[in-house]
């Protein structure tokens, strides 16, 4: 790219107040005039787990398209770089409703700012599914893990789930088994291009609303996500599947914090929308 064709880049960490925990986005927020080798090439140059690229906007009706890239790919749907783009819109235009335009569908954000005008981003997903996970899926993630079928607990057992795009969901007896990760990149970045999955939503549940979660990213070119919003959103509908929501239908996932970049995401589940609502805050980074 050229000085000319050079897009303005944002950064920002997102599902944190502080600049070294969260998971770190990149914001385009004039993308109309770059093509898709312009994105991807902007999104590598970043080297975050994703960017957003703002392709067209309403400034009036306040709604915006985006589009998503890792530094490999393209991303049909990124929760945390969502919430970046919404904090830096409302930043600049003032908090409110937004509106994005996604290539999993509309996704509906409501921006707040406490006294001290730090943002919050509250995202409703599309509407959230979830299935069993087959033998053939398990033991392949499982063997690519390092992991055995004696680490996962019984009552919550191993499913995929969608909040835009699909995860699959194991989760872990013990807090000991989440810590120690260790898997085979490229062994596991295999069977997730096998089965068109995203992250893999690693969970150990510490009590009914509380959850911690490691998320590998190897078909991003990332080993792992320190916060995954499209996850959490899946999650919920996992939960929301299995009968194990909390009375309230909010719960609080923990993420992050064995990577040394601790991150909040909070879910809020109805028992009659499929659609999860997800926040978060987020804080602008300094330029490398």
């Amino acid at each position: 790219m050229t000085s000319k064709t050079r897009p303005d880049i944002l950064r920002y960490t997102a599902f944190t107040t502080d600049p070294a925990g969260g998971n770190p986005a990149g914001v385009v927020l004039d993308a109309a005039a770059l093509d898709d080798a312009a994105m991807l090439a902007t999104a590598a140059e970043v080297g975050y787990s994703e960017t957003a690229f703002v392709t067209a906007a309403d400034h009036g009706a306040r709604r915006f398209r985006l589009r998503y890239f890792s530094p490999l790919a393209e991303v049909a749907f990124c929760g945390h770089a969502t919430v970046a783009t919404a904090v830096a819109l409302a930043e600049r235009t003032g908090p409110g409703p937004l509106v994005f335009d996604t290539p999993v569908g509309e996704i509906a954000l409501d921006t707040s700012a406490d006294p001290a005008g730090s943002v919050t981003a509250t995202l409703t997903s599309v509407p959230t599914r979830s299935r069993p996970a087959a033998d053939e899926e398990v033991n392949a993630s499982l063997a690519a893990l390092r992991w055995s079928p004696e680490d996962l607990d019984p009552a919550l057992p191993p499913h995929v789930a969608f909040g835009g795009v699909e995860h699959l969901v194991l989760a872990v007896a013990t807090r000991e088994r989440l810590a120690a990760l260790d898997y085979d990149f490229e062994a596991l970045a295999g069977v997730m291009r096998r089965h068109g999955w995203t992250t893999l939503q690693l969970v150990w549940r510490e009590a009914q609303d509380l959850f911690h979660a490691r998320d590998p990213f190897p078909i991003g070119g990332v080993v792992e996500d320190p916060a995954t919003g499209a996850a959490a959103a899946a999650f919920g509908g996992y939960l929301r599947t299995l009968g194990e929501l909390p009375p309230s239908g909010a719960f609080t996932i923990r993420q992050g914090e064995d990577l040394g970049r601790p991150s909040l995401l909070r879910v809020e589940a109805s028992a009659t929308d499929p659609r999860m609502r997800v926040s978060g805050q987020a804080v602008a980074l300094k330029a490398p």
